[in-house]
């Protein structure tokens, strides 16, 4: 799984000029699933991204999660995207190709399941629209823009 993570003042994700997805101070996510991930790296990316400590301290060091943006318990919001270019392979030619990333099918299937898990640990989540047009509106704090991987899990081929 990928990820792409902005610390934000605010955000928003309109689809035909509809706001659908809006938060204030938090996390803005572009999540991509990729061919061979499943849940448990779903579960690692949401773990690392509530945890890392990317909001800045009172002395301007970056010492607070999303789940503490402020040493005083207030929580950040988060605003996950679906974003499947981020699987994009431009190593040869002009034209991205997509291969890597999770099937139509499975890939909403895997970010149905991040959603519902993150709306689990998280008491404000907003969400774009999967396989949508979109637009992502955002005010970037920093600004801070950080790339996760979680790599799937190799797979056990088991001999009969």
């Amino acid at each position: 799984m990928i990820a792409i993570l902005q610390r934000v003042s605010e955000a928003r994700v309109t689809v035909l000029g509809d706001t659908v997805g809006e938060i204030g101070a938090g996390l803005l996510v572009l999540a991509c699933v990729e061919h061979g991930d499943s849940e448990l790296e779903c579960d690692k990316m949401l773990s690392k991204l509530l945890k890392l400590r990317i909001f800045n301290d009172e002395a301007g060091k970056m010492n607070h999660s999303v789940q503490n943006l402020d040493g005083r318990g207030t929580v950040g919001d988060l605003l996950l995207v679906s974003q499947f270019t981020l699987a994009a392979d431009v190593r040869a030619g002009n034209r991205p190709g997509f291969t890597g990333a999770a099937k139509p099918d499975e890939g909403r299937r895997l970010y149905d399941y991040f959603v519902a898990q993150a709306r689990l640990l998280h008491p404000v989540v907003q969400t774009g629209h999967y396989q949508t047009e979109m637009r992502v509106h955002l005010v970037n704090d920093g600004p801070v823009t950080l790339p996760l991987r979680i790599a799937p899990a190799p797979q056990l081929l088991l001999k009969k």
